[in-house]
């Protein structure tokens, strides 16, 4: 399965639309760490939205 989804980062009050084939908790774990990139910028993404998908190209 495939996850479309929405993060929100409270410190920075910004969003971030991305899509994944990994599990979504997995994913969000990566956001998490810090690392270069815009979601490296904090750890603090939280999931705001997610719908499930069976392929990638139908999430995005």
């Amino acid at each position: 399965m495939c996850y479309f989804y929405i993060l929100h980062s409270p410190s920075m009050d910004k969003y971030y639309i991305g899509a994944t084939c990994d599990t979504l908790e997995s994913r969000l774990a990566k956001h998490n760490m810090k690392h270069i990139g815009y979601t490296g910028q904090t750890n603090d993404w939280r999931v705001a939205y997610s719908e499930q998908f069976t392929t990638k190209k139908e999430a995005f």
